[in-house]
């Protein structure tokens, strides 16, 4: 097995391939939210080379709660921020857009932004921590959903992964979605 730092170069090199010949890439994520309108939903606004959910968001919005994650401070959970596809947006920690303003929400379901991902529901992120403190403080109080939104080509059958690493419920790409076969 490979050390994340290694894991992580290589994942950045694969998505920036896949994005820089990516189109309309969230049909499959908002087939999957459809699934689950009214169900309070948090994605993300991509930064760099991210699978952009907008969209699919977008959509959702129409038909239920959508929030942002918010970096609070370093080392803690995301908050979510609500958000609608016209509102006033500002640069938040590492350039993500997050809304200016707005109430705090709980999400059911989580899209969450990675590098990689394998078949059984693993995620390798940026190393900061956030999605998985997220994940496991919003499990303890209630049934989350993690949806993983990647491009197909970051699927890597070899992730060095932690026990403090928060597993995905679902996997969408361009190409489809599959179910993880949990280890």
């Amino acid at each position: 097995m490979i050390d994340k730092s290694a894991a992580r170069k290589a994942a950045f090199v694969r998505r920036k391939e896949a994005h820089d010949g990516a189109v309309a890439a969230s049909g499959y994520l908002s087939e999957v939210l459809a699934g689950y309108r009214g169900v309070p939903i948090a994605g993300y606004s991509p930064i760099r080379t991210e699978i952009n959910p907008l969209p699919a968001l977008a959509e959702a919005a129409a038909h239920g709660l959508v929030g942002m994650p918010v970096i609070i401070a370093e080392a803690h959970p995301l908050k979510f921020r609500l958000w609608e596809p016209d509102c006033a947006m500002m640069a938040g920690a590492f350039g993500a857009l997050i809304p200016e303003t707005g109430e705090w929400m709980i999400p059911e379901i989580v899209i969450v932004p990675l590098l990689a991902f394998d078949r059984q529901g693993g995620r390798l992120g940026y190393g900061g921590g956030f999605y998985d403190r997220t994940l496991e403080a919003l499990r303890e109080v209630q049934p989350t959903m993690a949806i993983g939104f990647t491009y197909a080509a970051q699927e890597d059958s070899a992730l060095p992964l932690e026990q403090t690493d928060q597993p995905l419920d679902l996997i969408v790409t361009e190409q489809g979605v599959m179910t993880p076969t949990k280890k």
